[in-house]
């Protein structure tokens, strides 16, 4: 990991496409600026993180396999009710 010291209004370019502005400082934040192109995504880790999570976790429960049980259930009563 490189580590820069950088002051209000500094900037760190980053692939000659990406410009990192460091904004404002209050307290233990920071405010930074990011210019890029509009087909770079720019998303902060804690958000991709927790979808990760959330996603693995809603695939570990198994709920696809009951919800898919209870539709071939439903369908199968259906097809005994119809006379």
């Amino acid at each position: 990991m490189l580590v820069l010291t950088r002051k209000i209004g500094e900037s760190v370019l980053i692939g000659g496409e990406i410009e990192v502005t460091l904004l404002d400082i209050k307290g233990d934040s920071i405010r930074i600026g990011v210019n890029a192109p509009r087909e770079t995504r720019i998303q902060r880790s804690e958000i991709v993180n927790a979808v990760v999570a959330e996603n693995t976790a809603a695939a570990d429960t198994g709920a696809g396999a009951d919800a898919a049980d209870a539709i071939v259930a439903a369908l199968a009563r259906r097809r005994d009710a119809q006379p």
